[in-house]
């Protein structure tokens, strides 16, 4: 006999209980989650109450709308709630499909795969997993096993994830230190070649991982550089490891960022943020046939590299809905409009406001560079951030872009003058006319060498002080 289900659940009602203790969450944050981040967000004023989102916005419980330029760093490349995602999603559960049975072969994961190949013709076989940093893993332990070499080279200033295969080819020691040992790796400068060739030379190098713009401060690879480092690689039976995490699905106006220089063909490549629709986290490892051929060699090798809730209905569902949404609403075409333009138009401010230094990027991944200014007084000013801690100007202006403008913003790394702008791939003129508006005004405020936004500069200094 087979039991029904309850219809009472247990009484869980999660509305009910969202509207009972929804105020409470930074209390609950810091009491039971990572206590400093509540802390922060109090000291730099981004403790806000948003209440509900859609597309490229948020509302407070007032009514308030804030244009989100962060896009959950990434994740939510088609805005938050897009009604073809959500449908999928509401679809597959009530489909109440026989899902991650373990032994047998369900259709969506075919399909994805199926879909996501398209985009990438010169690779062959997908593996689904969970998250960017899990898509990186795979690629790590896919490269060390194909080729037989324990190193695998990555370059200064990178992020690949935090996760222990993934933070080896971390560039930055703030996110490296206490964890060490890690595995075999080496740090080679983004774009010299030399380096590259002298550490494969070696003769034990499996690859090299490379974010072609990396996410930190927003620096593209030279160009040619992702195609010569490509024929160095093969020359030295090293792989090619493309990791379009965050650069992937459209983000820089191609469906690969890779796909902007002409011959570059990785033999591994990483996908995951937007491909989740925003809902189910997932990521994929792409991948040429004789790779996945050699790590699942054998009936005994099945599961050799698995994951328990890799290729869930749910994550596959949401991941076909993005791609339909994709080609259907001409998503990277409208990310690399709209990217011209907001860089362009960034870009023609920089010969007016002498704190800001240069904006780089392509489609919607923008950085936007802040530098020592030449006036004595702005100088003067500039000098006290510095000497407190690199990175407090570009803080200072993100917290008004929030707190005046209702813009949501992200300095692009620890000790970086650099803002990001990582937008839904979405936004139209009207978004991108509110944040060079809103942009323009605080710049404007802080070339005026007071106000509000140089009192909250001494706040920051003072907090990093304090911090040492």
């Amino acid at each position: 006999m087979t039991a029904e289900p309850s219809s009472q659940s247990g009484n869980f009602d999660l509305g009910k209980l969202l509207a009972g203790r929804a105020a409470e969450r930074y209390e609950l944050h810091a009491r039971h989650l990572n206590h400093q981040l509540p802390r922060m967000l109090h000291t730099i004023g981004f403790d806000k109450f948003y209440e509900r989102a859609e597309g490229a916005y948020f509302w407070d419980a007032e009514g308030n709308d804030y244009l989100d330029m962060l896009a959950g760093f990434g994740v939510m490349g088609l805005g938050r709630h897009h009604p073809v995602v959500r449908k999928a999603l509401h679809d597959v559960l009530d489909a109440s499909l026989a899902d991650l049975t373990r032994f047998d072969c369900q259709p969506l994961p075919g399909l994805l795969a199926e879909q996501l190949l398209t985009h990438s013709p010169h690779l062959d076989r997908v593996f689904f997993g969970n998250s960017g940093t899990e898509a990186v893993e795979t690629a790590l332990k896919f490269a060390r096993y194909a080729t037989g070499k324990p190193r695998v080279l990555y370059c200064t200033h990178a992020f690949h994830g935090l996760t222990t295969g993934s933070l080896s080819v971390n560039g930055e020691d703030g996110f490296r230190d206490g964890f060490a040992p890690l595995l075999p790796d080496t740090a080679v400068p983004l774009g010299d070649l030399d380096v590259l060739e002298r550490e494969l030379k070696k003769g034990d190098v499996a690859g090299l991982i490379v974010e072609p713009i990396q996410g930190k401060g927003v620096h593209e690879s030279p160009p040619g550089y992702l195609r010569a480092a490509q024929e160095l690689l093969h020359r030295h039976k090293a792989l090619l490891i493309a990791d379009e995490v965050q650069t992937g699905l459209g983000r820089t106006g191609d469906f690969y960022a890779y796909q902007h220089e002409d011959g570059v063909e990785p033999d591994l490549v990483c996908v995951a943020k937007a491909l989740s629709g925003g809902y189910v986290p997932v990521g994929a490892t792409l991948g040429k046939d004789w790779i996945f051929k050699k790590v699942y060699s054998s009936m005994d090798r099945v599961l050799v590299h698995s994951a328990s809730f890799g290729a869930n209905a749910q994550a596959m569902a949401a991941g076909l809905a993005v791609l339909s949404v994709m080609e259907n609403e001409e998503i990277v075409a409208n990310a690399r409009a709209m990217g011209e333009e907001l860089k362009s138009r960034l870009g023609a401010l920089v010969d007016k406001y002498e704190l800001l230094s240069e904006v780089r990027g392509r489609g919607l991944m923008i950085g936007i560079e802040f530098g020592r200014p030449k006036s004595l007084k702005l100088r003067s000013r500039w000098t006290m951030l510095q000497a407190a801690r690199k990175g407090l100007f570009a803080q200072m202006v993100v917290v008004p872009l929030l707190q005046r403008h209702r813009i949501l913003t992200q300095v692009s790394g620890d000790h970086l003058e650099v803002i990001k702008l990582i937008p839904p791939l979405i936004i139209g003129e009207r978004d991108v006319d509110r944040f060079v508006d809103a942009f323009t005004d605080v710049m404007d405020d802080a070339h005026n060498g007071g106000g509000l936004m140089w009192d909250f500069g001494k706040t920051l200094v003072k907090q990093a002080v304090a911090n040492r």
